[in-house]
């Protein structure tokens, strides 16, 4: 642990006691908040920034939403990873996020009554699911392989080829889809604008950045302790604890743009998250100086990520077949597994109990 992890736990410590394990779990409680706050406060001022000062609504406004909605992830990781020293909390938090983004927009699917999700959204989404698949893929064969893999330095080779897919994953969306997406982000982004200045957006946009920063900057050494006290291990901690929190600022934005039409805009976000949080694994790997990342893991995580597959494999077979609900339930076939791979996935963690 760096010095500067060393001072967090102190200042931390402060606030405990001996019998401290209800104080930590309100510590967790109020960082989850600022995060799930000003995270979801991020994106809507991010949407004006990308629109007012002419960087544009299509392709570079969805990619701003889903890296600013996926902040919480980045400086949770690069916190667990170069300050606390609890990288597991990190890929728990990475991985669980991937499974959480899908299974958020499973249960999504009764708030668009007209048509299903994944029959309503267009085929386009089978792109930036796929690559998610891609990048998931190779991430998940990292982590089950990490010793048969070579580095440079202390940088596993998987690192630049999980950039190199995202760059190019990024480039081949925006080919595809800067005129199928621009209606939904012209809809969405009038709809936040309303009021709101350049100066003002930039204004709250650093206020609200600087408060999500802090908070993730403690919340690997909160998850920790809980870790710890409660004997859940560090895998399931940062699985599903750290990574719904995270990921919460995501539902508030597509929750937002289903409320507005913009079914394919909150397709696109949960998509396009995935593929930026696989992204921040490889980040992690740069500023973790012990060697590489990924053979210091538990293997445990690559359970999360073979699921994350399975889940996106479906979301993918639903957008090609496109499914009608049931009958009985407000849901169809497609949502109705990812939720209960998803659920599967829990009970893995919970039942392996892995640091």
């Amino acid at each position: 642990m760096t010095s500067t992890g060393i001072s967090a736990r102190i200042y931390l410590g402060a606030f405990t006691t001996k019998g401290g394990r209800e104080i930590v779990w309100l510590q967790f409680i109020v960082l989850s908040a600022f995060i799930i706050i000003c995270g979801s406060r991020l994106s809507k001022y991010g949407d004006v920034i990308a629109e007012k000062s002419g960087l544009g609504r299509a392709w570079i406004g969805l990619i701003l939403m889903a890296s600013v909605t996926s902040l919480p992830e980045l400086m949770t990781g690069v916190s667990s990873v170069a300050v606390a020293g609890v990288i597991d909390i990190a890929f728990g938090d990475i991985m669980g996020s991937c499974v959480f983004n899908l299974l958020i927009l499973a249960l999504m699917d009764p708030m668009h009554r007209a048509r299903p999700i994944f029959f309503a959204a267009g085929r386009g989404h089978i792109l930036s699911a796929a690559f998610s698949v891609a990048l998931i893929t190779v991430a998940t064969f990292a982590i089950m392989n990490a010793s048969l893999l070579p580095s440079f330095y202390h940088i596993s080779i998987i690192t630049p080829i999980i950039l190199f897919i995202y760059i190019i994953g990024m480039r081949t969306l925006y080919l595809y889809e800067k005129s199928v997406i621009k209606d939904y982000v012209i809809e969405a982004a009038e709809e936040r604008e309303a009021g709101i200045t350049l100066n003002k957006a930039l204004i709250h946009f650093t206020l609200n950045a600087v408060v999500v920063i802090a908070a993730a900057i403690f919340l690997p050494f909160i998850a920790d302790d809980i870790a710890v006290q409660s004997g859940l291990g560090r895998t399931f901690v940062g699985s599903v604890f750290v990574a719904l929190t995270t990921s919460l600022p995501e539902v508030v934005v597509s929750i937002a743009a289903i409320r507005i039409g913009a079914l394919d805009m909150a397709v696109a976000n949960m998509f396009g998250s995935n593929m930026f949080n696989i992204m921040v694994l490889a980040i992690d790997d740069i500023v973790y100086t012990k060697g590489p990342i990924f053979a210091d893991v538990s293997v445990s995580h690559g359970v999360t990520g073979m699921l994350a597959i399975l889940m996106s494999a479906v979301a993918i077979m639903a957008l090609i077949y496109r499914p009608q609900r049931s009958k009985i339930l407000r849901f169809e076939w497609g949502t109705l597994t990812i939720m209960l791979i998803g659920l599967l996935n829990f009970l893995i963690l919970y039942l392996t109990k892995a640091d």
